[in-house]
């Protein structure tokens, strides 16, 4: 019998429970619980039914004085409940994880300062206490994920860095890593092709099997593919690919997103995205750019990865997206609605959630979207789903 798996999608402190049907490739909504603040990003315990929420009433580079990690118990229907005290944070978490053993929660921060705050997990799930660091570490200029390596003895921040912009310089980007024991962070080594100059990563994403991390750049659309190991990340990456369907055009505000690994690892998947806008006479309508799915096969042997599709999300801006832990579906959450000219009208596209299958290839076929409300400066920030115990 097929595991049961819920979606739950952030509309800044409203976060709510979709059913998934993975047969049918089909999502119900269901109940929506509020939580501190503007939900940052969420984490899954790799054991026990509990869902971590990262909150905050800041963003991206805007200050912020209610941070908060939130502890949810997850019913055996994907109902959301409170579990335990949520815990301070020091500042806006801009992503979160647990580690693979389900000890610890690992926030990372980008401002006002870079760094990383752990908290403890009790054997039952709920949060624990803060794990004060012996030192300090150089946590890098910008950083935009943490997490922990699959055999949970290494953290590893993706400092995207900063483009230039006007009189300021290119700030260059980096992958640092950390020795991580009993919740404590010590120095490792940074990873910075060509002293990071160029180098923009988002997010990167562990093979499940096999010693390959795929990360996407944001800054220059790519996807690399670097080895590693016991001393740390290669210094250089194995493979480099573009992600856009027409490398050669670039359009204002065309990003990297997302990356994940499909559950099996034959497949890697990145969102490309983009949200520019342009005066249309009153309106503000979207200036043209790719907004999709481009699937790559990875080669079992070398890790190779080679892009197959270009799967449109049918939608603007998916900052996040998620394979069901079965491997069959693939749903992506745009973050807010935009208009559009469409010949002689201008039409308006509310944020939503797309809904993909899987191939056993690892290609996309889209199925069907799903209108998410997004009133005013309101954004879907974060998506995922989780199977149900």
């Amino acid at each position: 019998m097929a595991r049961a798996v819920a979606l739950y999608s952030a509309v800044d402190d409203l976060l709510t429970h979709y059913a998934v049907d993975v047969d049918a490739a089909t999502l119900v909504r269901k109940e929506t619980v509020r939580v501190p603040a503007k939900v940052q990003y969420a984490w899954r315990h790799p054991a026990q039914p509990c869902l971590y929420v990262s909150t905050s009433n800041g963003g991206p580079r805007v200050a912020s004085d209610r941070n908060h990690v939130s502890a949810f118990a997850i019913g055996a229907d994907g109902t959301l409940l409170p579990h335990g005290e949520s815990k301070p944070l020091p500042g806006r978490a801009v992503h979160m994880c647990v580690d693979p053993a389900g000890r610890y929660i690992l926030n990372g921060h980008n401002y006002p300062a870079s760094g990383i705050t752990v908290h403890r997990l009790a054997s039952n799930g709920e949060i624990g206490e803060i794990v004060v660091q012996a030192s300090a570490q150089d946590y890098g200029i910008y950083p935009h994920q943490v997490m922990v390596t699959p055999s949970g003895r290494t953290a590893v921040i993706v400092d995207r860095g900063n483009k230039a912009q006007g009189d300021k310089p290119e700030e260059p980007g980096a992958l640092r890593t950390f020795g991580f024991e009993d919740g404590h962070l010590s120095a490792g080594g940074v990873v910075a092709p060509q002293g990071g100059y160029g180098f923009g990563p988002r997010h990167i994403a562990f093979h499940p099997s096999k010693p390959w991390l795929y990360a996407s750049d944001e800054r220059t659309n790519r996807l690399y593919m670097f080895r590693y190991g016991e001393r740390g990340i290669e210094a250089a990456p194995a493979f480099t690919c573009p992600t856009l369907r027409q490398p050669e055009l670039v359009r204002p505000r065309q990003i990297g997103g997302p990356i994940h690994v499909h559950p099996a690892g034959h497949c890697v998947y990145v969102a490309n995205r983009a949200d520019h806008t342009v005066a249309d006479g009153e309106h503000k309508i979207f200036a043209g750019g790719e907004n999709n799915i481009a699937v790559y096969g990875i080669d079992p042997e070398s890790g190779e990865p080679t892009l197959i599709q270009h799967a449109d999300t049918q939608s603007f801006h998916v900052r996040t997206f998620a394979c069901d832990p079965g491997g069959r579906l693939l749903v992506t959450a745009s973050i807010k609605a935009l208009d559009e000219r469409a010949g002689d009208h201008i039409r308006h596209v509310p944020a939503a959630l797309s809904v993909f299958r899987i191939a056993s290839d690892g290609r996309l076929e889209f199925c069907r979207k799903y209108e998410v409300e997004t009133s005013g400066s309101q954004l879907q920030y974060w998506m995922g789903m989780v199977g149900l115990d």
